[in-house]
């Protein structure tokens, strides 16, 4: 058996590497052009309801709960998008409280996303098969004052990929290719 060290950490926005951040939008604020980029995604069946997605070296399985004909195995798609964006709100949360030189000594972002089956089974073309509304909640434990808090969360709603997605609605493409 091994014998590994491992040194406590200590949960804090210091720890997140604003240098790197910093570097980043430098680099990118003198060319434009090495800020864009895509991520790609594929999403394979695995059987029933059930699929995985690889990103990047990272793989994601989802399942459908049992009525909706899945094995409820695994997280639901829809469960899926509330966790992108209370985890993109998370990181700008503590990259803006990093940026403020405020420390948290806990943050927990609640997303919550109704829905009414109706529009998922076709049974009332008036419904939406998505969300009909999305809301999050903040729990922070901070010495940060509400005034910086409000500026921190305006701050990491406005630069939120996910947060943006969600609210203005990127356009969606598709093709389709027969074959494997």
């Amino acid at each position: 058996m091994d014998d590994v060290t491992t040194e406590p950490t200590t949960k804090s926005c210091t720890n997140l590497d604003l240098d790197a951040f910093a570097a980043t939008r430098s680099a990118v604020e003198r060319d434009p052009s090495i800020g864009q980029g895509s991520f790609t995604t594929v999403t394979t069946w695995e059987d029933g309801a059930r699929a995985q997605t690889s990103a990047r070296s990272f793989r994601i399985e989802t399942d459908e709960p049992s009525p909706l004909g899945g094995t409820d195995r695994a997280v639901d798609p829809m469960e899926l998008l509330l966790a992108s964006l209370g985890t993109c709100l998370t990181i700008g949360w503590v990259t803006q409280a990093r940026k403020r030189n405020v420390d948290f000594r806990d943050l927990r972002i609640e997303v919550d996303g109704d829905y009414d089956l109706r529009g998922y089974l076709a049974l009332d073309d008036e419904v939406r098969p998505g969300f009909g509304g999305i809301r999050y909640r903040v729990r922070v434990d901070t010495d940060a004052p509400e005034p910086v808090l409000d500026e921190i969360r305006e701050a990491a709603e406005r630069t939120s990929p996910m947060f943006d997605n969600i609210v203005n609605g990127a356009p969606v493409a598709a093709t389709v290719e027969k074959g494997a």
